[in-house]
């Protein structure tokens, strides 16, 4: 087969797929219809995780695995959309990462709503006004988001999800070159993440902090001679040319990030808990609440402290460990924990990323 043969080839696939997704839409709709009368959730995150788990599966390639969950989050999105559009809150504006990783999650039919601050996003979710909601969680550079954690603490929502997403920072000018660049701006973070790069490459521009990369990116836009540090949504989103990419000094710079909603997820088969508790001032306690974990062999993947800001030298302590809420080890653990430390709060069980 010559080239044009297999061109042909390939729209006759696509003109397949592109009738199985219509047929599929239509079906959407019936379920869609058959949820509303019987007054059941349109969005169910654990069916999602299922479905993108046995096609990730079934796939023999050449896509990767990967790839293959990218392309059905799209199309579950579409899907969802057609029955009911998920209004999602996450940390703004638009172009940020947690913008990126909204989109990530929920694909690009979702309802995508930017929010002033990590309080916002958690009080939307809180009233209704937000089904889900996306905030950042820990950076593997710069540690936790205690803004984040903090609310956690008091807030009614629960976690029903997690992602983790590769943090690549750009400078974005309309600068000809390096050197015409006189002023970096960006979120203190961002410069942060960049400092070595900048100091090598940038000795003499002054750098400014801005409230967020996206302010930065708007700020670049008009002026030649400013550079910002911000990702590559940014720069589509707001129209600057990259001048230079990837210029984070850690090449594994990673963000986690939460998704936070009210109704609880059921099980997988391949979940994450997370917990907040209290426990006495006292000798070998921490211990003690500890060992019904390891007892039960469940793998515990962080565990950390935060104050509670209501008296001094008063902490509580953030537990995330594998399984769900439901199962039958992870409900004896629970249970021996409530009774070993002062106070316990369950924050969710959701799919692990």
């Amino acid at each position: 087969m010559d080239l044009d043969d297999w061109r042909s080839r390939i729209n006759d696939f696509d003109e397949q797929i592109l009738n199985l997704l219509n047929q599929r839409g239509h079906a959407a709709l019936q379920i869609g219809e058959l949820k509303r009368q019987q007054d059941m959730p349109y969005f169910v995150p654990e069916r999602e995780a299922q479905v993108l788990e046995r096609l990730a599966a079934l796939n023999r390639g050449p896509l990767s695995a990967e790839a293959v969950r990218a392309v059905w989050r799209e199309i579950l999105s579409a899907s969802l959309a057609l029955e009911n559009p998920l209004p999602v809150g996450y940390l703004g504006p638009a172009g940020t990462f947690t913008h990126a990783a909204a989109m990530r999650r929920f694909g690009t039919s979702a309802h995508l709503i930017p929010l002033k601050t990590i309080a916002d996003v958690f009080e939307e979710v809180e009233r209704g006004r937000a089904d889900y909601g996306v905030v950042p969680v820990e950076n593997s550079t710069e540690g936790p988001v205690n803004v984040t954690l903090d609310r956690l603490i008091d807030s009614e929502a629960l976690i029903t999800g997690e992602l983790t997403l590769e943090i690549s920072q750009h400078l974005l000018s309309r600068a000809g070159e390096l050197g015409e660049v006189k002023v970096v701006c960006s979120h203190p973070q961002a410069l942060a993440q960049c400092r070595q790069w900048l100091l090598a490459h940038l000795p003499d521009a002054r750098t400014e902090e801005m409230p967020s990369t996206t302010a930065a990116a708007e700020r670049a836009k008009d002026d030649p001679v400013v550079a910002a540090v911000a990702s590559e949504l940014a720069a589509r989103t707001y129209d600057v040319p990259i001048l230079q990419k990837r210029i984070e000094d850690n090449p594994y710079n990673t963000t986690r990030f939460l998704v936070i909603g009210r109704r609880p997820v059921g099980p997988t088969g391949r979940d994450k808990t997370s917990i907040l508790f209290s426990m006495k001032n006292e000798p070998g306690v921490l211990y003690s609440i500890l060992q019904p974990f390891a007892a039960r062999r469940l793998n515990m993947t962080k565990i950390e402290s935060r104050p509670t800001k209501r008296r001094p030298w008063e902490y509580v302590n953030f537990v995330d460990f594998e399984g769900h809420r439901d199962t039958d080890d992870v409900r004896a653990v629970l249970d021996e924990v409530k009774e070993r430390c002062q106070f316990l709060k369950i924050l969710g069980s959701y799919p692990a990323a």
